[in-house]
């Protein structure tokens, strides 16, 4: 097809050598460096920085050098009884051993506390060790997974076991655990997605560019996080993350430019031609929908948690790189293959020409909606808010033990921590009591504090430089350490509890604990109890900017691509309302522990605090997508016909195998990562994801959009003649004129298929 100069054509099509070239280099340089990332990444994030607990902790840590123990080592006897001379002789021993060395910098146990009750169990079989390591939290859980191997049932002398437990033992284990996870998943996803990309596209060819998008923005963002992480923390859970999105946005995004591309091949035009077109319609719409997802995990950024920046951090990496590997990388490839780009065929599928009519499945389901607009958006409205009910009592908590599969060692030695001793000794509440010295003038103050504490309902006992109380009644042994719960400038007290800690009676306490008048101005509680509270305050207080940074900025995004004022509107609305279902579908089965011996998890009666935010932020993004996806090409109807009936039902025609295909092959990728997942609140993430998803494709994109457009009618296009005018001015238009093929090539190449 001859042309005459008028349309520059993009770099991909100029120098398609170059950037697959460039792309390649990329690639490998991204994976030697990026690719051992996960050693620099770190457990946790899921408090506060700024509250009042993070406070606490960080004075109990400066001033005090104290804290909860990183690890509780499980002492069970052999024969008998922990109090016996040769197990009491082993303890000792064990004890001193890891006092002396040099990353640890307290050691105490039930034998060194002067046989202290509250670290032997009810039946005196097992006693405690507790250890606190030196360093920061990534350091911390380091040390407490290389303990946790070398003890790893390490035997006594014969006359008792030893197993690890503790928080960081806990994480630690988290840790490998989802390292070990995302291998699985990536073996069982990758071949499901190239085997249904093969079905989709009939061809192998086109069926691997996806997967090439995919492998290069994952390993790009590998590097990415591997250069934050020298900056700030990031959480390990955030590469779970980057390879489900980054798999499922290059498999959205190749899927719309292949498909196009392959739409104006069918209209006769040669392969740098089509390519140039494909990236001024197709492309355009890829970067528009890029900008959607990106916008709404930006506003993770704004909450204060290093779990959900993280994921933040990974998820605008991996959008831009997904979406540059779609605009820029793959049609250089295309322009490579030419026609071959459907080579390897194993059906030959059915492509039409772009303005081509087509009378297809999903025109007749759109044209059925839209004959019935009213009953069929009331009826599919009514499902979804009655699936969003039980997120009404939703209930927030922190991962603890319970995240772990049955059978972990620190997992297992948590539950005879809560079943077999009264009390919870690794997750004592800090109190900090400023410009108060206990050793002096203030001991009779403090001592009238520390008793009226272990009156309270929930608290074991309390511990402080004056003296240990039970039920507002001082013990007549001192601890050894208690010296060094006082200093000249402040007390610290810790007060125990024998409830749950991560529980609404955990929560009650702390709020107990704050309400009772202490001997100073300005106390500080913290420890595992007081930061959820402070987390769940955190996340309240920042839900309203969050929400309204997604909203302003998708409004703005869709107004500039679309120049309508009632398409963003009706796109967030309806996107809520998908988002609706899918979080109450999450409460009723994971926090009510429905299907849990099916799903292989441990309903605890509450979500991770971080995770409905995380799904709700995500799922919108991605429901955003599949919008872009839609409305640009109706859009792109609508200008060529002027049809407010014809323009949706060709658009979904267009759009509805792609929205379709894309939604699941995206959840194949999900909801391998909730299967395989051994961690609750990643699965959770995985088979939430997948549930948005398809609601999402299967239910808003083929019902509600299609009512909601028949109702507005043209005015799905208008805005104010303001409004209108400064999109004609800033914005974007979709539309392209199908007889200009003017395109210019500098200098000219040849398609991969005319040099073979």
């Amino acid at each position: 097809m001859s042309t005459t100069p008028a349309t520059r054509s993009p770099l991909s099509v100029r120098r398609p050598w170059l950037i697959a070239l460039l792309a390649l280099v990329g690639f490998v340089v991204a994976g030697a460096l990026g690719g051992d990332v996960q050693d620099s990444l770190v457990s946790g994030g899921f408090d506060d920085p700024g509250s009042e607990s993070s406070a606490a902790a960080a004075v109990v840590a400066d001033t005090f050098d104290g804290g909860a123990p990183d690890v509780v080592l499980l002492v069970t006897a052999a024969d008998g009884s922990v109090d016996a001379p040769e197990v009491a002789a082993a303890g000792v021993a064990l004890t001193e051993d890891l006092a002396s060395r040099g990353e640890v910098v307290q050691a105490t146990s039930y034998w060194t506390l002067a046989s202290a009750p509250p670290l032997r169990s009810t039946d005196g079989d097992r006693a405690l060790v507790l250890l606190r390591f030196a360093g920061d939290e990534s350091e911390r859980l380091d040390r407490a997974g290389e303990l946790r191997e070398e003890l790893h049932e390490r035997d006594l002398d014969g006359v008792a076991e030893v197993t690890v437990g503790g928080m960081s033992a806990v994480f630690s284990e988290v840790n490998e655990t989802v390292e070990s996870d995302l291998v699985l998943a990536e073996v069982v996803a990758l071949p499901l997605t190239l085997i249904l990309l093969i079905i989709i596209f009939g061809s192998v060819v086109s069926a691997m560019l996806p997967l090439a998008i995919g492998g290069l923005s994952i390993v790009g963002t590998f590097l990415a996080l591997e250069l934050i992480a020298g900056l700030t923390d990031v959480s390990i859970f955030a590469l779970n993350f980057t390879t489900a999105l980054g798999l499922g946005l290059a498999i959205d995004y190749a899927l719309l430019v292949v498909n196009r591309y392959r739409e104006e091949l069918a209209a006769g035009h040669d392969p740098t031609t089509a390519v140039t077109r494909t990236v001024r319609t197709a492309g355009r719409t890829v970067v528009f929908s890029g900008l959607t997802v990106a916008s709404s995990l930006v506003a993770l950024l704004v909450f204060q948690f290093a779990f959900l920046k993280s994921f933040a951090y990974a998820g605008i990496a991996v959008v831009g790189l997904a979406v540059v590997g779609a605009v820029v990388v793959l049609p250089a490839i295309l322009v490579l293959l030419g026609h071959r780009v459907n080579a390897l065929t194993v059906r030959r599928p059915k492509v039409t020409a772009p303005g081509e009519e087509t009378d297809g499945v999903w025109h007749r389901i759109a044209m059925t909606v839209m004959r019935r607009p009213v009953p069929i958006a009331t009826v599919s409205t009514l499902v979804l808010l009655l699936l969003g009910v039980p997120f009404l009592g939703v209930e927030l908590g922190f991962p603890d033990d319970r995240v772990l599969p049955p059978g972990a060692e620190t997992r297992e030695v948590s539950q005879v921590l809560r079943t077999e001793f009264d009390s919870r000794e690794q997750s004592a509440l800090s109190v900090v009591v400023p410009d108060v010295d206990a050793r002096g003038t203030d001991a009779a103050a403090i001592s009238g504090y520390a008793q009226e504490l272990s009156t309270l309902d929930g608290v074991a006992r309390v511990d402080a430089a004056v003296g240990s109380f039970i039920g507002g009644v001082r013990l007549p042994v001192e601890l050894p350490f208690a010296a060094t719960l006082a200093t000249s400038d402040a007390t610290y007290l810790q007060v125990v509890p024998d409830v749950e800690p991560i529980s609404a009676a955990g929560e009650q306490l702390v709020a107990d604990v704050r309400a009772v008048d202490a001997p100073a101005d300005g106390v500080l509680v913290g420890g595992p109890s007081a930061e959820l509270a402070d987390s769940k305050q955190g996340l309240v207080d920042r839900l309203p900017l969050a929400l309204a940074l997604i909203a302003v900025i998708t409004f703005v995004v869709l107004f500039l691509s679309f120049g309508s004022v009632l398409m963003p509107v009706k796109a967030i609305v309806l996107n809520l309302l998908s988002l609706t279902a899918t979080l109450g579908a999450m409460v009723w089965v994971f926090q009510d522990g429905r299907f849990q011996d099916a799903l292989g998890f441990t309903a605890t009666g509450s979500l991770t605090v971080t995770m409905p935010i995380l799904l709700f932020v995500l799922a919108f993004g991605l429901s955003m997508d599949y919008e872009v996806f839609l409305l640009s090409r109706i859009k792109e109807e609508w200008d060529r016909t002027g049809d407010p009936i014809g323009s949706v039902a060709q658009g979904l025609e267009r759009t509805g195998r792609i929205v379709t295909a894309a939604a699941v092959l995206i959840a194949v990728v999900f909801v391998s990562f909730g299967i395989t997942g051994s961690v609750s609140f990643m699965k959770l993430f995985g088979f939430g994801m997948t549930l948005a998803v398809l609601v999402d494709a299967f239910v808003v994109r083929t019902t509600l959009v299609p009512a909601f457009m028949r109702l507005a009618g043209a005015a799905n296009w208008w805005a104010p003649a303001p409004l209108r005018r400064f999109h004609d001015r800033f914005g974007f238009s979709e539309h392209v004129d199908l007889d200009d093929d003017e395109i210019v090539l500098d200098p000219p190449r040849q398609p991969m298929d005319a040099i073979l």
